[in-house]
């Protein structure tokens, strides 16, 4: 099964599709193709496993089972009743089916998804002799299904828990940030361990603990566990061969400088338990990486030429008391200028008039989303001096 091919969709937030398909071209997938909201690729199972376990931008990871055209539900309930389902799985699997829908004809995901539900329980009863539980809340085994205007494809999940879990947060505190939009905001700012690295918002510790783990070189998936383990047909000897060359290349001696502060001294103490239960603890000792509590209004680089990576307060999230967002992000732009020449600053918010809050002239900006939100990420270039608006066009 490890050396079978296979078709597969790596899904990922908008905006990160290119850098997912570097992911998954450079574990050795074929036929990669970015699409709104992942990538599609082909290869081994292995492949797919190898995905799992390494890549940073990733949310899941589906094995497509079947593509079939169709025009009604019943269409559906055929088309699922033709997997050989109980070549994956049987009784004592827990299911879950969802279903996600553009264009579709259909009137009702909720009876498409009935109806590709009693397929697969149909199927297994008359092959098995006996049909698995339904359970939503803690599935055994996920199948998706994505119905466009005419085709319907079906996948497995071979992930289970999403793939931004790394497996080490104890507590998300407010308005999170997921994992794999962090690694993605160091992708697209073109960070690297040789430059030291400043968080002046951050939060529980999601984008100083992911650089972290890049610096030391640890694959995000190496502390938690997948679907594709309970499956039929799992091939654990290919799999324990990619996590032992996953550990063989941790470094956790890695030469970095990463920073992170907040105001509040309770997230901070939330960021510096997650980062323990990264297997961060020799990085915080040697002070690698550190977590203080501060006012970024009063932000230190912490050496030359440095870049700040971050996700500061806006709209969706709560500010600071003592400022609304507005006058904090201009006091924040002020000290930038003030503090920090020589380094980059990289901000991700939903807020457009941001850089005018902040009188600093954006060199770049990229959309993206976190969860449901669309936001910028912009790029500031720091030089001591005073604002100057862009002329009008």
């Amino acid at each position: 099964m490890g050396a079978s091919t296979g078709r597969f969709f790596a899904i990922c937030p908008r905006g990160l599709e290119a850098l997912l398909a570097d992911e998954v071209r450079a574990l050795g997938a074929q036929q990669v193709k970015s699409e709104p909201g992942g990538v599609a690729f082909a290869g081994a199972l292995a492949t797919a496993y190898a995905a799992n376990l390494h890549s940073r931008i990733a949310s899941r990871v589906l094995w497509e089972v079947r593509r079939h055209g169709y025009a009604s539900e019943d269409d559906l309930y055929t088309a699922a009743h033709a997997v050989a389902w109980e070549a994956h799985f049987d009784a004592r699997h827990a299911l879950r089916v969802d279903v996600t829908a553009t264009r579709s004809p259909l009137r009702s995901l909720e009876f498409a998804t009935l109806r590709i539900k009693d397929a697969i329980v149909d199927r297994l009863r008359a092959k098995t002799g006996a049909r698995p539980s339904i359970d939503r809340a803690r599935p055994d085994v996920r199948v998706f299904a994505h119905l466009d205007a005419s085709d319907a494809t079906l996948y497995l999940d071979l992930s289970g828990e999403p793939l931004f879990k790394r497996g080490w947060r104890a507590d998300k505190g407010e308005a999170p940030l997921k994992e794999n939009l962090a690694a993605g905001l160091l992708r697209l700012a073109g960070w690297t361990p040789e430059r030291p690295l400043l968080d002046p918002f951050c939060g529980s510790g999601t984008i100083v603990i992911e650089a972290a783990q890049i610096a030391s070189k640890r694959a995000p998936g190496l502390a938690r566990a997948f679907a594709f383990e309970k499956l039929h047909g799992f091939d654990r000897s290919a799999w324990q061969v990619l996590r032992d060359e996953a550990r063989a290349r941790l470094d956790d001696r890695a030469a970095a400088r990463i920073a992170g502060s907040d105001i509040s001294t309770r997230v901070v103490a939330q960021a510096v338990n997650n980062a323990e239960l990264a297997g961060l603890e020799r990085w915080l000792a040697d002070g690698r990486l550190t977590l203080a509590a501060r006012d970024a209004r009063t932000a230190e680089p912490i050496g030359a030429h440095g870049m700040i990576v971050s996700n500061p307060p806006y709209g969706e999230q709560s500010a600071p008391r003592s400022a609304p967002v507005p006058k904090l992000m201009a006091n924040v732009g002020d000290r930038l200028k003030q503090s920090f020449a020589g380094w980059e600053a990289w901000f991700l918010t939903s807020d457009r008039a941001l850089p005018r809050q902040m009188r600093l002239q954006e060199t770049r900006k990229t959309v993206l989303f976190n969860g449901p939100i669309e936001c910028r990420f912009f790029r500031f270039e720091l030089v001591e001096g005073s604002y100057r608006p862009r002329a009008a066009s």
